[in-house]
């Protein structure tokens, strides 16, 4: 396994973690009230910063024990493909948030429209880049 390949992995696997842990305590501060009313911005902000350093230092351990050589012209053609396919849910979770904010809904669900939309985008991501180190790649 090439060391792009392992950062795919890891950075899909960071981004369900994060994402399940975030959900795990709104869900457990909601308490039978209204999820709208949950303080989130908190939890969102570790959420997010966690897995981005969760990322960065599992990176960094892949590499050091990797024997693996630089990055090709493979790894990066690859690389390419996998943003352009997760980058898709970007836009999704911007025309969200714009049609929510247009409807006035409470910043709650804003926030979670994004959050949502940039974790299906590294999972979506991540996905595209392992499906074609494991199963091939051929460029358009």
């Amino acid at each position: 396994m090439t060391h792009e390949e392992k950062r795919a992995w890891i950075l899909g696997i960071t981004a369900i973690a994060s994402y399940a842990v975030y959900l795990a305590v709104i869900l457990g501060r909601a308490g039978g009230r209204p999820l709208a009313e949950v303080p989130y911005a908190a939890v969102l902000l570790w959420a997010v910063g966690a897995s981005i350093v969760v990322s960065i230092v599992a990176s960094i351990l892949a590499a050091v024990i990797s024997k693996d050589g630089g990055k090709d012209q493979r790894d990066r053609e690859i690389a390419r493909f996998g943003e352009y396919v997760g980058q898709a849910f970007v836009v999704v979770g911007a025309v969200a948030a714009l049609l929510l904010a247009m409807a006035e809904a409470p910043h709650f669900w804003i926030a979670n429209a994004v959050y949502l939309c940039f974790t299906l985008s590294a999972i979506l991501g991540s996905a595209a880049r392992i499906v074609a180190y494991r199963r091939g790649f051929q460029p358009w």
